[in-house]
């Protein structure tokens, strides 16, 4: 007798909908991938879409705004399993950085003015495990198309992902490159996850960290070996912001009053 097939729903939150599109250009996987699992909700690849009880749901984005909040909490009570599915939905993305409220109130105000929002009332961005449990991580910007086709393989078979722990360096070594840090450039490669295969700096170019940060990353020596290195507090901070949201603001709320 046939397995029922896992019912799967890809939801898009506030983000650039990067993870979403990666599935769509998966291309020669897609016709397998929605004949291997009943894609209920698709927004991006799929016009019928069925908000019903899922086995799976794979949300992308950071929660921005109430109306987003309520959509969170009412996928939550219908996914047995929900996966936060790229950066912004892990750790909140660029538009969670800072945790600062005054400045995100002063910022809201300055982009909108004193304008009523009748559709949704926004809120600071936050990751989605904010406001729900969150089963599993997928972390990326976007998400290397490799480490997604494994990771739907596994969930279809009932087995967790199994995902990099290591970080960019590692592979960077791998390709006997010199050492960016080396040379006085402002790279990320200690924090950042591996599983990109080190291209940027296998092309000279430092790692931003867009796989987002590792579990074991050690954000204090690198801030510390940087400022060493003459770089600017600012530029530290943007560049460390960049991909990894609340992971980093965090870590910057601990050193606020830290001075080179």
């Amino acid at each position: 007798m046939a397995q029922d097939k896992l019912k799967i729903g890809v939801y898009e939150l506030t983000g650039c909908a990067g993870d979403a599109l990666l599935i769509v250009d998966c291309e020669e996987e897609l016709v397998p991938i929605f004949t291997a699992a009943d894609i209920e909700v698709f927004l991006m690849a799929k016009s019928d879409n069925r908000h019903g009880d899922l086995d799976l749901a794979l949300v992308e984005g950071s929660v921005s705004t109430e109306k987003e909040k309520e959509e969170l909490l009412d996928i939550r009570r219908r996914s047995k399993i929900v996966v936060a599915f790229g950066n912004c939905a892990c750790v909140g993305g660029i538009q969670a950085a800072f945790l600062d409220k005054k400045n995100w109130e002063k910022n809201l105000k300055k982009v909108y003015g004193n304008h009523d929002f009748s559709h949704s009332q926004p809120v600071q961005s936050k990751p989605i495990d904010a406001f729900v449990k969150v089963d599993y991580y997928l972390p990326g910007c976007p998400v290397g198309k490799e480490q997604f086709l494994s990771t739907f393989n596994r969930l279809l078979r009932g087995n967790p992902p199994e995902l990099y722990r290591f970080p960019v360096c590692i592979e960077c070594k791998w390709q006997e490159n010199d050492c960016l840090l080396n040379k006085d450039i402002l790279c990320l490669g200690p924090l950042t996850l591996g599983g990109c295969g080190s291209v940027c700096p296998d092309h000279n170019i430092p790692c931003f960290g867009c796989w987002g940060p590792t579990e074991e990353a050690n954000l204090t020596s690198e801030y510390r070996l940087l400022l060493n290195k003459g770089f600017d507090v600012a530029a530290i901070k943007n560049r460390m912001a960049n991909y990894s949201g609340t992971r980093i603001a965090e870590f910057f709320e601990t050193f606020r009053k830290e001075k080179r």
